[in-house]
């Protein structure tokens, strides 16, 4: 009966050591996980599942060493068992911190999204701006182009104002003188001398 209480010790010894090396790897693995949230929460509940098959070890190696009949043999079961639950608690210690640690990562990456979107907006913007620059640029060109042609109308204009006050002079001095041509016949016939 000795054996099997032994056997059994044992297997609950290398359980709890399993047990509490798997929870150190999966803190390690929160420590170095960089995302996406899903991972760390999936770690974070494995975490929880081995700290809880850990608590279940140890309330059985309590129970194994309530049931040793040399009372040495309890108590070196008992301060083992003690020595496991400082160890968990140490465990339970990194675990908040890791969890702590997930929740800083979480909102890191939000204020990381956040950013992005930033940046996303700000070049939908420069985007925009270049865009209404060039617009505004080729509206200027455009009325350059526009300020050319009118001050060319104005002097086609003034140009075409002055001749015709010179075709309107020359028209009045051409009438004058077929007036006065005629003027000068009419004389010389009705008036000959």
């Amino acid at each position: 009966m000795a054996a099997s209480r032994d056997v059994h010790v044992e297997i609950c010894h290398q359980e709890i050591i399993k047990y509490d090396l798997e929870i150190k790897a999966l803190i390690q693995d929160i420590r170095e996980c960089i995302g996406p949230i899903s991972a760390l929460n999936d770690l974070n509940a494995q975490v929880k599942d081995k700290f809880q098959l850990l608590r279940l070890r140890i309330q059985d190696l309590e129970q194994m060493a309530k049931e040793q009949d040399k009372e040495s043999d309890k108590q070196a079961l008992l301060k083992e068992m003690e020595c496991h639950k400082k160890q968990m608690l140490r465990n339970v210690t990194k675990e908040n911190l890791a969890e702590s640690t997930s929740g800083i990562t979480e909102s890191l990456m939000s204020v990381s999204r956040m950013m992005a979107q930033q940046v996303q907006q700000s070049e939908i913007t420069m985007h925009t701006l270049a865009t209404s620059s060039r617009t505004v640029q080729e509206a200027n060109e455009e009325f350059k182009s526009m300020s050319g042609t009118i001050q060319l109308g104005r002097k086609l204009i003034t140009k075409y104002n002055r001749r015709e006050l010179t075709d309107k002079l020359l028209i009045f001095l051409a009438l004058a003188l077929f007036l006065a041509t005629v003027l000068y016949i009419l004389k010389k016939r009705l008036f000959p001398f």
